[in-house]
């Protein structure tokens, strides 16, 4: 089955009390039973919810892995990954990732004795140099949040098989009609399905999708004993976020390419970060992986001035100044005082996040609109 067919019949059926086309959303929280334990699947919420397994099987197929879950929010469903460790357990991670991956990170879970290493990724390099034998997982976004920096998959899993390691991809920006990470060797796919795979900024939930049983087993019993599940609504909602992932990805992509060509030969534009262009330092690696390249462009203007990105970001007409990403509108943002403002100045200035930073979450309305717009704005 291909992918733009998945998105709509993949591990999906109609409702068979009724042949409801679309699944009911079953706005309940608990199941009758026959007798003690006796019941027909579902006995409370938190557990097992018919629309949110519903929503679950979908993601399994568009990710082309075995076992879904959803949560209720992306870092939930990060968290649950970190409460498959240890005290003393490692983590290494690509440096350039979204601020409250970060935050996780370094203020809840470094708390609780696991230790992360945050390092480029741009090649293998980094990673190799820090593993050890209490190296349990490799976290990675790619492309990266904010500065689409992109992270060879297929090249990290075979590192992450040869040390017994997990390798966890956050294909929030790429979405599975891009780039299926599974497919390229990771164990575990994180999805912020607030983003792209819901699609219209009306939800929040975060998703893990993964292969093998026994993880999926693991990652079930975290999911349910701590209870950071998503409710059936935002699972309906997802569910028709899902049907119409390929056509809008496909809006997107193009919309994105126009941009970026246009910012690129922009006079007060100093660098723009899109891996679909050639000068992009991994562009050979996206095409490799990625079956296009995505609806996300970050640029900085020219003398690196804060007041110039924030006149930018404050007189956009159609690009709405907002956080969050993937919507069918079009969204900017100043990620130094927004979307990565939980990461040091310090640090973030080591992966690019600098004042003169914006990024682009390129919506699906006319590109000439769109262009137009950025023309106003940036003068």
């Amino acid at each position: 089955m291909r992918f733009n067919t998945k998105t709509i019949h993949g591990n999906q059926k109609h409702d068979e009390t009724t042949g409801a086309v679309m699944p009911p959303i079953f706005q309940t929280s608990t199941y009758a039973q026959s007798s003690p334990g006796k019941h027909k699947g579902y006995e409370y919420s938190r557990t097992g919810n018919p629309t949110r397994t519903a929503l679950e099987n979908a993601l399994a197929s568009i990710e082309n892995g075995n076992y879904g879950l959803a949560f209720g929010s992306g870092l939930a469903a990060i968290d649950a990954v970190m409460k498959l460790f240890k005290p003393g357990d490692e983590i290494i991670s690509t440096n350039d990732l979204y601020g409250g991956t970060f935050r996780l990170f370094t203020k809840i879970f470094e708390k609780y004795g696991l230790k992360f290493h945050f390092v480029p990724m741009n090649n293998t390099n980094g990673i190799i140099e820090k593993i050890n034998k209490n190296t349990k997982l490799i976290w990675v976004e790619t492309p990266t949040n904010p500065m689409l920096n992109i992270i060879d998959i297929e090249s990290t899993s075979i590192i992450a098989k040869k040390h017994k390691i997990l390798l966890a991809v956050d294909n929030t920006f790429a979405t599975p009609y891009i780039q299926t990470p599974l497919d390229l060797g990771a164990d575990i796919v994180m999805h912020s399905a607030t983003k792209y795979i819901g699609g219209h900024s009306d939800l929040v939930m975060g998703a893990l999708i993964v292969k093998d049983k026994t993880l999926s087993e693991q990652l079930y019993f975290i999911q349910n004993a701590s209870g950071a599940v998503c409710g059936p609504m935002d699972s309906f909602l997802a569910l028709r976020g899902i049907k119409t992932l390929h056509v809008r990805m496909q809006r997107h992509c193009e919309n994105a390419r126009l941009i970026a060509a246009y910012l690129e030969n922009h006079p007060k534009v100093e660098t723009v970060y899109y891996p679909g262009l050639e000068n992009h330092p991994n562009h050979i690696i996206a095409k490799k992986q990625m079956r296009d390249f995505g609806g996300m462009i970050s640029f900085t203007t020219k003398g690196n001035n804060y007041d110039d990105a924030i006149h930018i970001v404050e007189n956009l007409k159609f690009f709405t100044l907002a956080e969050s990403l993937g919507g069918v509108e079009s969204l900017a943002g100043h990620p130094a005082s927004m979307t990565h403002a939980s990461i040091p100045k310090e640090e973030r200035e080591k992966t690019g996040v600098v004042a003169s930073l914006i990024r682009l979450s390129v919506g699906i309305e006319a590109v000439e609109d769109l262009i137009e717009d950025l023309e106003q704005a940036i003068g």
